[in-house]
């Protein structure tokens, strides 16, 4: 059972008493009817051969309360498309299928590009973008969770809980964050969050000083989890990053547009467990390597914009100071592990420490080397500005594939 302690500056939703989803579930029917409720799924077409989204599309099958289902489409032929229409066709929900390589939906991507406006990098931050969008044009949600398609340990509870700080009125949220501890095969999991994120964020505050930013990412029990929720009009003004970056870039852009009363986490899950990305010692382009470059370069980001200069040298001694504390962590979660029966590989962590000390290097550098970097994809309100019927071209090219092809 979860404590009930208030850490940081964001308020945090425990699960206290174990309250039965059948509860939740009538309080969001009752939420929908005031306030219609949505979700989002940023799948891989390879997900749907895989035993997880089975399992979670038959449990969404069965959630009353949601106005509308987004699915975002990636790396999917014609005949995958079709059979994408018939995998998530069960779904008794309003539901609508983004084709993002079907010629529709690429040829929209097209004026964008010709704008400068489109996303520049493939993945999940330009699929979630897209269907961020779609919601927009919609218009059938006010309050709209986004959770990943490979969760192995999916129950309708995630959702309910995941969603419920942004559903009841009586809240004045905007954003909910979902946590959760990671465990699987006897082990604790989650290691870029365990050992980079959270020991980063401590070595950035010796290394910076007291910042508001750096307290409230502290604030945070997973800040790398995929599962978030937020009322519609977040979606106008968000600008996330495309790459590796995009649940730091999301919890930041929060941080910059609303206050901290707006903001909270909640715990959606005893355990949760999802694929598992490769180390990847010996490349930096690839893996959790890759990663951890990314997620650093966004937290050197942020920090720039509110004035902090860094230099080689700085970067060096955030290197030092990171692994000190890094290393100190390793042996807390082994002991914390221990006790309960569970077992880390101080080996493999240890390892990953020093490859992430190294990434944090090599961030820096790339972020010398690249000052006007910007992975950010711009926000809707821009694209409107500049493309006013945008929206509205969205939604008639993802309504003609569903029409053309179902």
């Amino acid at each position: 059972m979860a404590d009930f302690y208030q850490n940081g500056i964001v308020t945090t939703m425990h699960n206290l008493t174990r309250r039965s989803h059948e509860e939740l579930e009538q309080d969001l029917i009752k939420f929908s009817k005031t306030r219609p409720l949505g979700l989002i799924l940023p799948s891989l077409y390879s997900e749907l051969e895989g035993t997880a989204l089975k399992d979670i599309v038959s449990k969404l099958k069965q959630v009353p309360y949601l106005s509308e289902i987004v699915i975002g489409l990636d790396r999917a032929d014609l005949q995958q498309y079709k059979h994408a229409l018939s995998f998530f066709g069960e779904l008794p929900q309003h539901h609508r299928i983004l084709w993002n390589d079907g010629p529709r939906l690429q040829a929209l991507d097209a004026k964008l590009q010709a704008l400068g406006l489109a996303p520049k990098e493939l993945g999940k931050g330009r699929n979630v973008w897209y269907c961020m969008g779609y919601v927009l044009a919609s218009g059938k949600t006010e309050s709209v969770a986004l959770h990943d398609c490979d969760i192995v340990t999916y129950e309708k509870s995630l959702l309910a809980r995941l969603l419920y700080p942004v559903a009841n009125p009586q809240f004045n949220y905007e954003f909910s964050k979902g946590y959760y501890a990671r465990i699987s095969n006897g082990q604790i999991n989650g290691r870029v969050s365990r050992l980079l994120v959270t020991p980063l964020i401590k070595a950035l505050k010796k290394v910076v000083g007291y910042n508001e930013y750096l307290e409230y990412m502290d604030s945070f029990r997973y800040p790398l989890a995929g599962e978030f929720s937020f009322r519609r009009d977040v979606l106008n003004d968000l600008r996330i990053p495309s790459d590796w970056g995009l649940e730091i870039g999301v919890l930041s852009e929060m941080q910059r547009n609303y206050a901290h009363n707006r903001i909270c986490q909640v715990d959606i899950a005893d355990n949760y467990d999802h694929k598992h990305q490769d180390l990847s010692l010996d490349n930096e382009d690839a893996g959790l390597s890759k990663m951890s470059i990314d997620i650093t370069k966004a937290f050197f980001r942020k920090l720039a914009t509110q004035g902090h200069t860094f230099s080689t040298e700085s970067f060096r001694t955030l290197k030092a100071t990171y692994y000190r504390v890094a290393l100190d962590y390793v042996e807390t979660y082994h002991n914390d592990a221990l006790m309960n029966g569970l077992t880390t590989d101080i080996h493999l962590e240890e390892k990953a420490v020093e490859m992430f000390a190294q990434n944090i290097v090599t961030a820096g550098q790339r972020f010398l080397d690249n000052p006007m970097e910007t992975p950010f994809m711009p926000t809707w309100s821009r694209v409107v500005s500049a493309m006013p019927d945008v929206l509205e071209q969205l939604k008639a090219a993802v309504e003609a594939d569903n029409a053309e092809f179902s």
